[in-house]
């Protein structure tokens, strides 16, 4: 049941109140029409815009001089609007905002297309968005939108990786569950993975050698970040020195509390399933504790 005490009212001009120009705002919104956008001159020489009769400042009349300005501007000030209204030029969130295009001195009202307000802040510069039909009229102007910046592409190359010959090596030995590693014939020094040359002495390296899977940590970091192949988070990567070895290799440790890694403790990979397993380092879990007493380092 409507309130007995309120009235429904209408104020309306039919077909539209209508109003003469003149001949500065008349020639403002005929090159609107034309995609352009002018202020007037007063007469201290500042381009008012949008173009006015008379000078705010003195009350002069202008001197009838148009420039044209912009198109681009640069934003003053603005206002959110969050939930835009029927009436308003947008019908998703945008802002309104005091625009100086450039060569003008002063700023003109219009709505910015913004995105979010972050993107809307003093000095931002912005362009005009005309719309496709025009007919002398402030709307023509649909928006201003801010400048480019910055653009996203998109990229996505496939390619495929093949092992060379160390590396399929290793990654072969991986599958039969151990470690391969190849020894220097100058300085003795093993290396796992098997590479193909000694990095210390330059020379190739002939012999390879079966390591065991076992090891001390000689250094580690606890990760507070997810990450696919780990058993829980925070987790454990640590560089481990496999016995008979002189590189370390990096893997996950798991079994063990992340704070109650250490350096210097005993480990020994974990392998999944043998009939599970590929050329591939994913044959290793992790790294557990093999319960043997520390190595001091």
């Amino acid at each position: 049941m409507s309130d007995p005490l309120t009235a429904e009212h209408v104020l309306e001009f039919p077909g539209g109140y209508t109003r003469s120009t003149g001949p500065v705002i008349g020639r403002f919104l005929t090159e609107l029409r034309a995609g352009r956008i002018v202020g007037v001159r007063t007469a201290d020489g500042r381009v008012l815009v949008p173009a006015l009769e008379y000078d705010p400042a003195t009350g002069d009349a202008v001197t009838g001089e148009y420039v044209e300005v912009g198109p681009a501007g640069t934003v003053t000030a603005s206002a959110w609007v969050a939930e835009p209204r029927p009436g308003h030029p947008l019908d998703r969130p945008f802002a309104w905002a005091m625009i100086k295009l450039d060569g003008a001195d002063t700023a003109l009202v219009h709505a910015v297309d913004a995105g979010n307000p972050k993107a809307v802040t003093p000095g931002t510069r912005v362009w005009p968005v005309w719309r496709g039909e025009r007919s002398g009229h402030i709307t023509d102007l649909a928006c201003f939108a801010p400048e480019v910046t910055r653009i996203v592409s998109p990229v996505r190359v496939p390619y495929t990786l093949q092992a060379g010959g160390a590396l399929r090596v290793f990654l072969e030995g991986i599958r039969r569950g151990v470690f391969v590693g190849g020894r220097c014939a100058s300085c003795g020094k093993v290396y796992v993975p098997y590479r193909l040359s000694c990095p210390e002495c330059g020379i190739a390296i002939g012999e390879q050698v079966e390591l065991p899977d076992t090891g001390t940590v000689t250094t580690f970091a606890i990760n507070n970040l997810p990450d696919p192949r780990a058993p829980e988070v925070p987790f454990v990567s640590a560089y481990v020195l496999l016995d008979r070895s002189d590189v370390p290799v990096i893997a996950l440790v798991g079994g063990i509390p992340a704070h109650e890694v250490r350096q210097g403790m005993r480990v020994k990979a974990e392998w999944v399933p043998e009939s599970e397993r590929t050329a591939s380092m994913a044959n290793i879990r992790w790294f557990a504790p093999t319960g043997e007493p520390d190595v001091e380092l």
